[in-house]
């Protein structure tokens, strides 16, 4: 496993404690308080899952899973629960392989979500590691409403020594990705990367500015590989989860950024969203670097959750593709 990796692992382990500590000593009182496997125990499973952010319906889902397991398996005593649990929430935030086709193909991704989610900052952080991965990226810079977000998003596009189109505060958006589409198309781009306004959720128009910008590549390039990213904060817990619903009216989502996972006490709502959208979480961000933003895995997720030992996990746990790269890298 590259230093990378082992680093982001410990910064995620480590921003994860507050959820821990709401969620994961609720589950540890539990197995070691009951006697026996009952409606009881169950229930107050359920009942610390909720609160702790994970939803409804996963937690519907995760508990379901786990009777059935303890059935199957004979299972008699709650301590010997943990581990199937922990495997039962591992198998509800799985990541297809597929997830990840737009690294490969020539791409648009659209980033959008409301104000203050660290949508300019991932639009950056992602045009890094493209870049890293020898992919050729253009920023075109949509967001035309915020005051100084042309200008972040050309700082990041410097950093990432990525050319940008747009910026210019007050023009048209839907124009802006006009001129990109166009230009990637003439660049011969891998990757078009579109940052949009940070649009609140109940403003029509500017919803409606979102449909006009899909028009636009649909019609421009309709043979780009289409992404829609939605960046959401984990600190807002189930409010995340509402911005993701309003914007999946308007957008067909294709994926999530999961940002400032580092200190929330609420990131149960990694395993909520994924379940309740039926969208994966692709990426989680835990700082403020280009190496603070990763791609979700499922297994490194609920082990650091769990607090399970970097020791423990090794290299069976990693995608294929992420052992390939690793094994490059070094």
């Amino acid at each position: 496993m590259s230093e990378e990796k082992k680093g982001f692992f410990a910064r995620l382990k480590e921003g994860l404690t507050k959820t821990r500590d709401n969620i994961v000593r609720g589950i540890d009182s539990v197995f070691s308080g009951f006697s026996a496997i009952d409606d009881d125990f169950y229930e107050e499973l359920e009942e610390i899952l909720i609160m702790g952010d994970i939803g409804v319906n996963a937690t519907t889902a995760i508990v379901e899973r786990l009777k059935q397991q303890v059935k199957e398996k004979h299972i008699k005593e709650p301590s010997e629960c943990k581990q199937l649990l922990i495997e039962s929430i591992k198998e509800q935030m799985q990541v297809d392989e597929t997830a990840y086709d737009f690294e490969k193909e020539q791409s648009v991704i659209m980033v959008i979500g409301v104000n203050g989610v660290g949508k300019t900052t991932s639009v950056g952080k992602l045009a890094g590691k493209l870049k890293d991965e020898g992919r050729k990226v253009l920023i075109a810079a949509a967001d035309t409403f915020r005051a100084a977000a042309g200008d972040q998003l050309a700082e990041w596009a410097s950093r990432a020594d990525v050319p940008m189109i747009g910026g210019k505060e007050g023009a048209d958006p839907a124009s802006v990705v006009f001129d990109a589409v166009n230009a990637a198309k003439a660049r011969g781009v891998d990757v078009l990367l579109i940052d949009t306004a940070g649009r609140l959720h109940n403003k029509k128009n500017l919803m409606e500015e979102l449909r006009k910008m899909n028009r636009i590549i649909d019609k421009e390039f309709p043979n780009a590989h289409r992404e829609n990213l939605i960046v959401l904060d984990g600190t807002t817990g189930q409010n995340a989860l509402v911005q993701a619903r309003e914007f999946g009216e308007v957008a067909d989502l294709t994926g999530i950024i999961l940002t400032k996972m580092d200190g929330t006490a609420k990131g149960g709502i990694a395993v909520a969203i994924q379940s309740e959208l039926k969208v994966p979480v692709k990426y989680i961000g835990v700082g403020e670097t280009i190496e603070d933003l990763q791609k979700f895995n499922s297994e490194e997720f609920v082990n650091a959750l769990f607090d399970v030992n970097m020791e423990d996990i090794g290299e069976l746990h990693l995608p294929e593709n992420e052992q390939q790269t690793d094994t490059q890298e070094e």
